[in-house]
């Protein structure tokens, strides 16, 4: 029965998607398939085997490891300000996100994320269909959160155009930010949680597929900017900050309105 819900699930999905995608002649099948089964793959592996067991319990302590660190510095600059027992949103969730956003503005100016991008997205490009960017975006959306990823090609928006962008934002959205998955963590089994998180990556480049299927040429694939000059360590520490403490300021701000 479980599996005829799935098979229903996956066609009532893939429907859909065919039905809104702006060209519909354009889609890749061979993609889609592979991606498909590398979910079931990933599903298998992580949930039945130890070798499995031993990636997520490696994942959750690095989460662990990063929030300790995060808990920390919360504490040191905002210690006393909740009441005894309580959890505030904005304490435990929004400002460790400000601490990762500092850790991609390290690896940025370290130059180590366009390694990323260029190793991991071309692999990840080969396998989904789509462009280098678009993969790492959607590694980086799966690592640091849709909130933070943005902060690590701010530089390349502007040079983005729409349709790769949707891409961008589709892979992103299918995310949740590192804080708020260790906190699930706390609350379900790991186990479940890396492997939904293994499954949206693929799922959020399966229907950018067949919603918004395109080819990216090798001259789109190298986006440069330049930049004026290049910034001290302090003022990009300065930087990044600025820009997440607005980002997760405003986060807050509709939390409450709502």
């Amino acid at each position: 029965m479980n599996f005829i819900i799935f098979i229903v699930a996956l066609l009532v999905i893939f429907i859909l998607a065919y039905l809104v995608s702006n060209g519909k002649k354009k889609i890749k099948i061979r993609p889609v398939v592979t991606m498909v089964v590398l979910q079931l793959v990933f599903a298998f592996l992580l949930l039945n085997t130890e070798f499995g067991l031993f990636i997520i319990r490696g994942i959750s302590s690095i989460f662990d490891y990063l929030l300790a660190f995060a808990a920390e510095g919360i504490n040191f600059v905002f210690g006393g300000m909740a009441n005894e027992g309580m959890s505030p949103f904005f304490l435990n969730v929004l400002l460790p996100i400000v601490f990762v956003s500092a850790l991609i503005g390290i690896a940025q100016y370290i130059k180590l994320l366009p390694l990323i991008i260029h190793f991991l997205g071309l692999l990840l490009s080969r396998i989904n269909g789509l462009g280098k960017l678009e993969s790492f975006n959607g590694v980086a959306s799966a690592i640091f959160g849709q909130s933070e990823v943005f902060i690590s090609v701010k530089k390349l928006l502007p040079n983005i155009p729409e349709h790769r962008l949707y891409t961008m934002c589709t892979s992103a959205m299918s995310t949740v930010s590192a804080s708020i998955l260790g906190a699930y963590m706390t609350m379900i089994d790991p186990k479940y949680v890396v492997t939904a998180l293994v499954l949206n990556l693929f799922g959020g480049f399966i229907i950018a597929n067949i919603i918004n299927p395109y080819e990216v040429t090798p001259e789109e694939d190298r986006i440069e900017t330049k930049e004026e000059r290049k910034q001290s360590f302090f003022e990009m520490l300065g930087s990044i900050y600025s820009t997440a403490l607005k980002s997760q300021s405003s986060l807050a701000q509709c939390s409450s309105d709502s």
